[in-house]
């Protein structure tokens, strides 16, 4: 039987599926890369260190982002985590939820749906994300963005690309393509889901299908790829 893979049903039974296992094997599969590249995104916010801004955090996951968030930025004061996934919230709330109890309130929601008010937003951050839509929905979550935007807040999005061009791509692809679905298949009940990263990271590319839709809504937007293009940061702000 064939999947829509953009399906939000499907994507939400993706991460459904494998949000208990999500942070380490994460961690593992990227040799920690992806902690230096969550880091990376909240770096990319232009905000004072001292900012008492409320936010969101778009595809939240288990909320990996949010001690690097936290760490660089003490005194926010709410963030609110939109994530389809059941799944993935409940494992927030149990791993990172504690101690930030009055501060990160959670939405399980579609963000290309979600109502959240217009301009009600002082930042925006996304990790990891962006992947699971395609080209049409990239530019539905670009206008969702700008919407959810206060007039000059700043946003930090970071995705994992297919590195076109990189002399070790082949290695690369065989290690997503090949390699981590027979890991997945014997250590993790087979399940199959991780294994979504390789066909989402290809369909995604570089990343310009993402960046093209947010400079057509009208944001401001910097690009900056990292390890030969294995992986993008696009952050910028909504104009005055």
């Amino acid at each position: 039987m064939t999947h829509d893979i953009y399906d939000p049903e499907f994507v939400a039974g993706v991460f459904d599926r494998c949000s208990g296992a999500y942070r380490n094997w994460s961690a593992i599969a990227s040799f920690g890369l992806i902690r230096a590249w969550r880091k990376s995104c909240i770096d990319g916010l232009t905000l004072p260190h001292d900012t008492s801004a409320s936010g969101v955090d778009l595809m939240a996951g288990t909320g990996e982002a949010w001690p690097h968030l936290f760490a660089r930025f003490p005194k926010i004061e709410k963030v609110t985590a939109i994530d389809i996934s059941p799944g993935m919230h409940r494992q927030a709330l149990k791993r990172l939820h504690m101690g930030r109890e009055d501060r990160v309130s959670h939405l399980c929601a579609n963000m290309l749906t979600t109502d959240l008010p217009n301009e009600s937003a002082d930042f925006a951050i996304s990790t990891f994300g962006l992947k699971t839509f395609n080209a049409d929905q990239h530019l539905i979550f670009a206008r969702q963005l700008r919407r959810i935007l206060k007039p000059g807040a700043p946003f930090s999005l970071i995705e994992a690309t297919d590195p076109v061009g990189w002399s070790l791509r082949p290695l690369y692809r065989l290690y997503l393509d090949g390699v981590l679905p027979q890991i997945e298949r014997l250590f993790l009940n087979g399940a199959q889901d991780f294994t979504m990263i390789g066909e989402y990271t290809r369909n995604f590319g570089s990343g310009g299908s993402v960046a093209d839709a947010l400079k057509s809504v009208g944001l401001n937007v910097d690009t900056r790829y990292y390890v030969y293009g294995s992986a993008i940061r696009l952050s910028g702000h909504k104009p005055d």
